[in-house]
């Protein structure tokens, strides 16, 4: 891959500019430092490796040369789209399914910002937001979806089990069809931003539902209950061993299935 074979990869795509990096500390990075540089709305940043990679709380995220698809979308959001943004990691991560599921797999969406494939993690997404004030300016989308077998970490520093869609199917993936179908799904999405259906999407392939999770907040906060949906602005519903309704609000969680 490289730039002038990803603007003719791309180049019916309804994107801004696209700058391609065969190695860069963070795509995320780049692409805030852009956004703040004046950036147009659908610009987007792609490496063929990444050496500062990081995902949500700055985990590390890894991704050696040739192996993964590390990119990061720069967003200007629309008025109508601003009351909408928290949804935003549940529309990356819903394109992201999409484009997995056109394989023939059954991805689930582990909440907030997790792509599964049989309960192992094979794509992650981190927003982040580029402010002018009390407003919005730029949101960056960054998005790390493990490729082939090499893109998986060892072990011994994995935090939750991983695979590679490599694994998944069987056969070799083609980065570059993977990383269209992404956007394609992500451009066809976006005007359902502030829509019911759109959470009706994310909720048919949020994972664990009706399984009983414990999540984890901040100043060792626990919180226990079944999987019961999304509320309306993306949050997670749950219901505690009463039956009473729980909201988890987007911040310091952690989800994992729970005996």
């Amino acid at each position: 891959m490289d730039q002038n074979e990803l603007n003719k990869l791309l180049s019916k795509l309804k994107l801004g500019s696209i700058r391609y990096f065969d190695s860069l500390g963070s795509t995320n990075d780049e692409a805030l430092a852009w956004a703040t540089s004046g950036a147009k709305d659908m610009s987007l940043i792609v490496a063929d490796e990444q050496t500062m990679g990081r995902g949500r709380y700055d985990r590390p995220w890894f991704t050696p040369p040739g192996t993964a698809l590390a990119f990061s979308l720069i967003l200007r959001p629309a008025l109508e789209e601003r009351p909408h943004l928290s949804r935003l990691v549940g529309l990356a991560a819903l394109s992201i399914a999409q484009a997995i599921q056109a394989r023939g797999l059954y991805p689930e969406v582990k909440w907030p910002n997790d792509v599964l494939l049989n309960r192992r993690k094979v794509a992650g997404v981190l927003i982040e937001l580029v402010w002018s004030g009390e407003d919005v300016e730029n949101v960056v989308i960054g998005v790390g979806v493990n490729i082939t077998k090499r893109s998986v970490p060892s072990t011994d520093i994995l935090r939750f089990p991983a695979t590679s869609l490599e694994d998944a199917l069987g056969k070799p993936v083609e980065r570059g069809e993977i990383l269209y179908d992404i956007l394609a799904a992500f451009i066809s999405l976006r005007p359902q931003l502030g829509t019911d259906n759109l959470i009706k999407q994310w909720e048919k392939v949020l994972a664990y539902q009706g399984r009983q999770v414990q999540v984890e907040m901040g100043g060792g906060q626990t919180v226990t209950g079944k999987v019961a949906g999304l509320e309306s602005d993306g949050s997670l519903k749950l219901r505690d061993e009463d039956g009473k309704p729980v909201t988890v609000r987007f911040g310091d969680v952690r989800l994992r299935p729970f005996a």
